[in-house]
């Protein structure tokens, strides 16, 4: 389950790098903003977060679990504010992806593989 996750997560890094790479090649045409390459720079910022945390969590660091599930509540409040908007299938897939991450991060077998040999806090 946890090579499960960290592939997701390495594919939701390279979908964040894309879109960066998108919005950066608006302004190098002059279609985009001024605020499209800070928009660049986050999505490649959050792209090396994830990268991050799934290397964290294949050390099985406990630390990793919290910055995967914070940005796939974000994911998912991206998603069904977009389908509010219309049906497509982007905003679909990024919520099955949310949601998979999530079981899997909270699943027992990474929820242990995060803590083994860690106090419990007892």
């Amino acid at each position: 389950m946890l090579l499960v996750v960290c592939g997701l997560l390495a594919l939701e890094a390279l979908g964040l790098v894309v879109a960066g790479g998108f919005v950066l090649a608006d302004v190098v045409r002059g279609d985009g903003s001024g605020a499209a390459g800070v928009l660049a720079t986050f999505a490649w910022g959050l792209a090396a977060l994830l990268v991050g945390a799934a290397r964290g969590l294949l050390d099985g660091r406990r630390w990793a679990r919290s910055p995967v599930v914070t940005w796939q509540l974000f994911q998912v409040v991206i998603a069904v504010t977009w389908l509010q908007e219309g049906a497509h299938p982007v905003p679909v897939v990024l919520l099955v992806v949310a949601v998979l991450v999530v079981a899997g991060v909270v699943s027992p077998a990474v929820v242990a593989r995060t803590t083994a040999g860690r106090p419990t806090g007892d």
